[in-house]
């Protein structure tokens, strides 16, 4: 069972599966590339021609929508708990803790769940 403070013991290296056509995927995907723990994160894109998300026992239309992030332990996050996990991964585990306190933790999912997409 998952705690709420479950992403703030993702094991890199992550994989972050990202909508490569979403802009705000982009901004971010371009961010992450620049970042001084570049190296702990694998950016998969899931519009890519050559994605294929069985390989991952994944649905595409399930990873539409969401970021989804994958640890070394094969441990998946989703959604909001994904961006939470990366930013603990990056060394952001203050605000992490942060995030995940109640009220926030609930105002930030419901936040992530009316972000635009582009779909």
């Amino acid at each position: 069972m998952m705690s709420r403070y479950t992403p703030l013991h993702a094991s890199p290296p992550v994989t972050l599966f990202h909508d490569g056509h979403c802009p705000f995927c982009q901004q971010e995907v371009a961010w992450l590339e620049k970042h001084r723990h570049r190296e702990h994160i694998a950016l998969v894109d899931i519009q890519a021609n050559d994605f294929n998300p069985q390989a991952y026992g994944q649905e595409f239309n399930a990873m539409m929508g969401q970021l989804h992030l994958k640890d070394s332990k094969g441990e998946w996050y989703i959604g909001m708990d994904a961006s939470r996990a990366l930013y603990a991964v990056l060394g952001y585990r203050r605000l992490v803790k942060i995030s995940c306190l109640p009220g926030i933790r609930g105002a930030m999912n419901a936040g992530y769940r009316f972000c635009p997409s582009p779909n």
